[in-house]
């Protein structure tokens, strides 16, 4: 297995210092393996959900990678870091893992949108092993729900879970299941299954690279994202100056 990388603190999160090569290099390496742990994929929104909650702030701490998904975390990053971002990871595994026949597993999305994702990526990906689906409910599974994902797990053997129900609540169902589900690693990657599967529309290359998704998102879904951007950024910005000039001190815990 690759050495996992350093962390670099933003208001007690540890952030992995990678970029997206050395991100698909650790989930290509899990082939064959089990019970590695999970990764975060993570952006402002989730180090705000992470100030507000120690749990969830411990969730993001003990990943086995908590990956700079925003661009604002990868500016507060050392020289080299890069945005390790859900959709682009997903797509980067499922390239790369083919040549060593890495096994992958959706969970998440709405009714009939991992069935979309993988017939579109196996597609692109030609010889791409998606070796099974969950569509959950929107709600937590029961005893019954879980034991028969457990089943299914067990059955087809993933390397990868791939997780999309948006944060907290993956990062949350990774933390308590990737000790007792038999797979390599659990990813949540929020967005990327309705991105992947044509359901939600991406923004553009230009957006993304100069930090502005967020203004394409909210212009998409304000109803939904407006809280989340018009609140929790700006209260990230003024947390990140306390930091910054030493009025507040946020230690890794």
């Amino acid at each position: 297995m690759p050495v996992l990388p350093p962390r670099y603190n933003v208001l007690g999160v540890g952030v992995s210092a990678l970029t997206l090569a050395a991100a698909c290099e650790h989930v290509v390496a899990a082939r064959g393996r089990k019970r590695l742990g999970y990764i975060c994929v993570t952006t402002v929104h989730g180090i705000s959900e992470a100030r507000a909650n120690a749990d969830f702030r411990a969730i993001l701490n003990r990943s086995y990678l908590t990956t700079p998904d925003g661009m604002p975390l990868v500016w507060l990053g050392p020289k080299g870091v890069e945005r390790v971002y859900g959709p682009d990871l997903l797509l980067a595994a499922c390239d790369a893992g083919r040549a060593s026949g890495l096994r992958h597993y959706f969970y998440g999305g709405a009714p009939g949108v991992a069935e979309e994702l993988r017939r579109r990526l196996m597609v692109r990906f030609p010889g791409l092993e998606v070796v099974g689906i969950f569509t959950p409910p929107f709600r937590p599974l029961t005893s019954e729900e879980y034991r028969t994902l457990q089943a299914e797990v067990a059955r087809t053997q993933p390397d990868v879970i791939w997780v999309g129900l948006g944060t907290p609540k993956q990062e949350r169902f990774m933390a308590a299941h990737a000790g007792d589900l038999e797979a390599g690693l659990l990813i949540g990657v929020g967005a990327a299954f309705d991105f992947h599967s044509g359901r939600v529309r991406q923004a553009p290359r230009w957006m993304q690279r100069s930090g502005l998704e967020w203004l394409f998102r909210l212009g998409t879904e304000p109803r939904r994202l407006g809280p989340r951007y018009l609140v929790t950024n700006p209260l990230f910005v003024l947390r990140l100056l306390a930091q910054k000039v030493g009025l507040r001190r946020y230690p890794l815990e």
